[in-house]
């Protein structure tokens, strides 16, 4: 296109969206929101975006709904000034783990979110590692599924230890992505059976498959909400012999209580991402805080310049 890329951002992740905007070489799009006493939001584009094509940084970060609103409202502000295409990015996209009809009278709100995405004039989507893959077919717009495993296995590669450790699959569900994790790293897997017992509706481990006795344990998965699943984990896998545990997400939700339960579990590090805003008060000795801002700013320009995005997925 031989539009003018520009970059906005919303409230919840400014950091990410400037670190953005120096790997592409272009400043952050000048913008206001405004807060009013009844809780109304009004956003205001403050600079010229006729004819440019416009990208939108917003990642669902507490508070969640103010800042979907948010996006919602700039990115109608931005159809209105004339923009030529308007791509929201979603490092960590909304409701996404309300992606099905698990029970009665309920929403689909990941696939609502999708269409208030493309009634308030987005023209395309940026996400990274979805928790679901249907989620991606909601849209009638073009949506690109970026991942952030590459950053995490570059980080896992430099240690001089690693064939002493053991990818290990918290629950049945990340069996697919911990294996991939493992054979990318070229070290074995293990996965832990989880099972549930009369009318007891929390699954507990029963059983480990693999072998984990005197290894480094790196536990996988893609987003760390309450943290008790990888905190069961953890606890499980050092019953079973492990030396010590690591744990690798690409979300760090922490919602709750999560930081510090993570904080006291005996958990050698924990290693994420910046998809998600980590405030002062959740940060502590044990995280380490990896970026996506290169990852995404990549994604921006070959989206921009008509080029394939599909070389970020090697």
């Amino acid at each position: 296109m031989n539009s003018t890329l520009k970059v906005f951002t919303g409230s919840a992740h400014p950091q990410l969206a400037r670190l953005i905007c120096e790997h592409l070489g272009v400043p952050l799009g000048r913008s206001r929101t405004v807060r009013f006493s009844n809780e109304n939001i009004k956003v205001r584009i403050e600079e010229n975006v006729r004819e440019a094509d416009v990208f939108v940084v917003q990642p669902s970060c507490p508070p969640v709904n103010e800042g979907l609103v948010e996006l919602l409202i700039m990115i109608d502000a931005l159809r209105g000034a004339s923009a030529r295409r308007i791509t929201a990015v979603l490092p960590y996209y909304p409701y996404v783990r309300s992606d099905k009809k698990d029970e009665p009278r309920i929403s689909i709100t990941a696939r609502l979110v999708a269409d208030l995405l493309e009634t308030a004039g987005a023209g395309r989507v940026l996400a990274v590692d979805l928790h679901s893959p249907q989620v991606q077919g909601f849209f009638r717009i073009p949506a690109d599924q970026l991942t952030a495993t590459p950053i995490l296995l570059d980080y896992f590669r430099k240690r001089v230890d690693l064939p002493e450790h053991v990818v290990v699959a918290p629950d049945a569900g990340e069996v697919k992505d911990a294996a991939r994790f493992a054979k990318r790293l070229g070290v074995p897997l293990a996965i832990i059976d989880k099972r549930r017992f009369g009318d007891d509706e929390k699954a507990r481990a029963v059983h480990l498959v693999g072998e984990i006795r005197g290894k480094r344990a790196l536990i996988i998965d893609d987003e760390i909400a309450t943290g008790g699943t990888v905190l069961e984990a953890a606890d499980f896998v050092l019953r079973e012999g492990a030396r010590d545990v690591s744990v690798a997400v690409v979300h760090p939700v922490l919602s709750g209580q999560a930081a510090s339960r993570l904080i006291a579990a005996p958990i050698t590090e924990v290693v994420v991402t910046d998809t998600i805003l980590m405030p002062p008060e959740k940060q502590h000795g044990k995280m380490t805080i990896l970026s996506v801002a290169s990852l995404l700013a990549e994604a921006i320009a070959r989206v921009h310049d008509g080029r394939s995005i599909s070389a970020l997925y090697d």
